[in-house]
């Protein structure tokens, strides 16, 4: 006997959340430079914690790119290099 109906249960935060995981991950592929406030949203770090941990490493440093105060770094090659940092831990 088959039955006439399935019932399907969604959880609308689990989707909204891996929606929003696909969104990031599509716009991180796109982007180009990405600030210090734009790394702690990505990474999930405290402004803080990035500068005394991450950015005062010489090989973030080194990608650094400065005007007026305001810093930027390429984001795929800060990507790589955040990844060689924390895997040290």
């Amino acid at each position: 006997m088959i039955p006439s109906q399935i019932e399907v249960n969604l959880d609308k935060k689990a989707i909204q959340q891996h929606i929003e995981k696909q969104l990031d991950n599509a716009i991180q592929s796109q982007l180009w430079l990405v600030s210090v406030e734009r790394l702690a949203q990505l990474t999930d770090m405290s402004k803080r914690w990035l500068e005394d941990e991450i950015l005062c490493d010489p090989r973030m440093r080194a990608i650094e790119r400065k005007k007026n105060r305001k810093r930027w770094y390429l984001a795929q090659q800060a990507f790589e290099v955040i990844n060689e940092i924390t895997s040290d831990w």
